[in-house]
């Protein structure tokens, strides 16, 4: 019992001191939060004292007041602070943007440009291929497509419906549709043209000296023979280069039907071709060919020469058509840097 009874009292003793610890420690903080709100509403004065005699400003403000002063003032300064730095990222970006975007509008300026170009090339296209398709006699894509849905004239028409870009990718929509059309005229004509060439190269009609070189010193007609002084009429024309040795070329694809020398013509070549067409060339200095051989326009057949009846180095040149001489100058397609054939 006794020991119980210790145990109570000491029990006592300890709640007792615990209460009395508390209260102290509450009071303390009462005390403190008092002396705080007091200190807090004090009141600070000051004075604005202006340099003039003018009255001087008194503004009276509590601590706290000051405080809260102070708070919005550094928050206010903090937020500036963190808004200019925003604010110059901002700046940074948009000057960024700004160069991306000159660059890109004298990009677009470049493709306005080059699509002007591109325009105006494709309408001279389309001039020369419709005149080239009506000199042969082939009906251009242009005319038809003009009546569907208008030609390349309508691409600086004023009444084109929309500007910009939107211009542009529509002109050069035109642009592909008419290439697209021109396929086809273009594969006519190059089949006329590999037609056309077959035939031309069995025609005599390219220069007869290599190199297009040379000169005519005498015509086809009625001329005065260059020996015995008489009009006669010359059967061919008469070329020069004022030297022996120049290569003498097949004027038109045929075969070889005679080599051969004759007192007045010295050496010379006759060549067969298709269509009726018959070639002399005479006063060679020396043969390529053979008799029987079958030679291609453009083929050296032999070379310039002062043989038979001859005042000088030449080639005499003759197209026979049937029983016919012609004018060889008739067929002749002579290439830059011929002769002028002037007399």
């Amino acid at each position: 019992m006794a020991t119980l009874k210790r145990y109570k009292d000491f029990e006592k003793s300890v709640a007792k001191r615990a209460s009395a610890a508390v209260r102290r420690g509450f009071s303390s903080v009462i005390g403190a939060a008092a002396r705080f709100f007091k200190a807090g509403r004090q009141k600070l004065t000051i004075m604005l004292v202006p340099h003039s005699e003018k009255r001087i400003f008194n503004l009276q403000i509590s601590v706290f007041g000051l405080a809260a002063v102070l708070a919005l003032v550094l928050g206010a300064a903090g937020f500036l602070a963190y808004s200019s730095v925003g604010y110059g990222d901002v700046v940074g970006k948009l000057a960024g943007k700004t160069e991306s975007l000159k660059a890109t509008q004298a990009d677009l300026d470049a493709i306005r440009d080059s699509t002007a170009r591109l325009v105006k090339s494709a309408r001279s296209f389309q001039a020369a291929l419709d005149s080239t398709l009506a000199g042969i006699g082939i009906k251009s894509q242009s005319d038809a497509a003009s009546r569907a849905d208008g030609d390349l004239a309508a691409f600086f028409s004023p009444s084109e419906a929309g500007s910009g870009r939107l211009r542009e990718a529509a002109e050069i929509e035109r642009v592909s549709a008419y290439l697209e059309r021109s396929v086809k005229p273009l594969d006519e004509l190059g089949d006329t043209i590999a037609a056309q060439g077959g035939i031309m190269s069995e025609i005599p009609n390219i220069w007869p000296i290599k190199g297009g070189i040379g000169h005519i010193s005498m015509y086809y007609g009625q001329n005065e023979n260059p020996i015995y002084g008489s009009w006669y009429i010359h059967k061919g024309i008469d070329l020069s280069t004022f030297r022996s040795g120049d290569p003498i070329l097949a004027t038109a694809d045929g075969k070889v039907v005679t080599v051969a020398y004759d007192i007045s013509l010295g050496n010379y070549i006759i060549i067969e071709h298709k269509h009726g067409f018959l070639t002399r060339y005479a006063h060679m200095s020396a043969f390529k060919v053979q008799k029987g051989a079958v030679v291609k326009q453009g083929q050296v057949i032999g070379y310039i020469g002062n043989t038979g009846l001859s005042t000088g180095p030449h080639l005499h040149y003759e197209v026979h058509l049937g029983t016919e001489t012609i004018d060889p100058l008739r067929f002749l397609n002579i290439r830059s840097g011929s002769a002028a054939l002037t007399r």
